[in-house]
Formats: structure tokens, sequence, C-alpha cells
């Protein structure tokens, strides 16, 4: 984590999935320096470039939310769920299969994933900062537009920035996520 509670985009480095359908950036992760086996929470940007099946994660949530580029059709289970810049957050667990189809060349996505018993929440919508609720371990917003100095896709730690920051921040839209449990 940082000290300034600011996690860039300019500063993300996209790294290959093996099985070649994309890229992946790590944001960030808790505790620091936790891997796949060990990670409580997990926040990343992926470009999905080709369809196929998704990595398993046994007993761990996830929350994917589309960024940018066109569409993509997850099947979770027996369900297909269209996802696009304009839809909600979609919640399903990473240990049930799931695959994707893009209705498109590539997109670029926003992945939430938590470690069970915790719960991870994202809202699409303007900013409504505020006091970090008792069960929240964390409470974070990917600005969706430029504001404050910061640039459209800039993650903000809301209990890390500096207040007149976050203050400043208010009505911005933005992906608000909440990390409890």
């Amino acid at each position: 984590m940082t000290a300034s509670g600011l996690y860039r985009r300019a500063d993300r480095v996209f790294r290959p999935w093996k099985n070649g359908g994309g890229e992946t950036a790590e944001i960030l992760v808790a505790p620091p320096g936790a891997d796949f086996e060990d990670f409580d929470w997990r926040i990343s940007t992926a470009i999905v470039a080709a369809s196929g099946p998704f990595s398993a994660f046994p007993g761990v949530d996830r929350v994917l939310t589309v960024l940018e580029g066109g569409a993509i059709v997850l099947t979770v289970g027996d369900g297909e769920h269209r996802l696009d810049t304009a839809g909600e957050p979609f919640a399903f667990p990473g240990d049930t299969p799931a695959a994707a189809r893009l209705e498109c060349e590539a997109l670029l996505d926003f992945n939430v994933m938590v470690r069970r018993p915790l719960r991870a929440t994202v809202v699409r919508g303007p900013l409504a900062p505020g006091a970090r609720g008792a069960s929240e371990r964390a409470r974070l917003a990917l600005l969706l537009e430029d504001r404050a100095g910061l640039a459209r896709l800039d993650l903000v730690d809301l209990a890390a920035a500096a207040p007149s920051l976050v203050a400043s921040l208010a009505g911005t839209q933005a992906l608000d996520v909440r990390i409890s449990g």
C-alpha cells in the first residue's frame, strides 16, 4: 500500500496470462505481498483479449466490472450474464466454473476478489465519502472521471488518502469498493 493511498493507472504494469488470452495488472493486495494462495483480498484490472474459461479460485468471491471496450458474456454455472461499460458490477463465486465470450476485440475490466468470509460490494455512481463502517476492512474508489488532479481509473484508498483529497472527490463518478467481514 502506498502512504498516499493513491494507485495511479499510469503506474500499472500488465503481465500476460499463461493462456495468452489477456493481461492483468494487480493494483492492490492484502496482506501486502500475498500471492494467489494466501491473499485476503485483491484488486486488479485486466485486458481481456480472447474468449475462454476463467481461472478457478476456491473459497474466493469475485466482482467484475467492464470499464472499457465492448461487452462480454460471462457464463457462471448454468447462467449467462452480459456485462458492458454501462452495466452494474457483477458478483459471482470464484469456485463456480465460469467462462467468458467476448462480443468485441478486447476490453478492460476491474476485478475485486475476496477470500471468504470477507465480502466485497462494488457500486457504480457518484462517490459519497464518509466514515468507514465498523466491519469494513477497506474502502476504495476507482475513479471513472478525472477529478482533483487524479486521472480516470486511478484508485484511491479513502482511509489512507489526505482528508482534503477525499472531500474533493465527493460526487465523482466512481466504483465505490467496500471490503468487509
